[in-house]
């Protein structure tokens, strides 16, 4: 019972740390979300709400962030097709 009372907090901000990490990595290297975000960068350029600068270095991180996310999929993917 003692054990519960120290253990349960430790547990449970684990378990809240890795709910956060899930969210943080599906909002960084989500296919998706990357893509609509490289379109409304694009949006935002071609409207001259943001500076060509802007736009390339935005633009840039985006970029990186979509081929790491594809590179994900694709060891998803394999790692899955190796199960079978």
């Amino acid at each position: 019972m003692i054990h519960k009372l120290f253990t349960s907090p430790i547990h449970l901000i684990k378990k809240v740390g890795e709910h956060v990490k899930e969210e943080v990595d599906k909002e960084m290297y989500d296919i998706e979300h990357i893509q609509k975000k490289l379109i409304q960068l694009q949006m935002m350029y071609e409207l001259e709400e943001i500076s060509e600068e802007h736009y390339e270095e935005q633009e840039e991180e985006l970029l990186i962030r979509y081929e790491v996310a594809k590179k994900l999929e694709m060891e998803q993917w394999e790692n899955m097709t190796k199960r079978k």
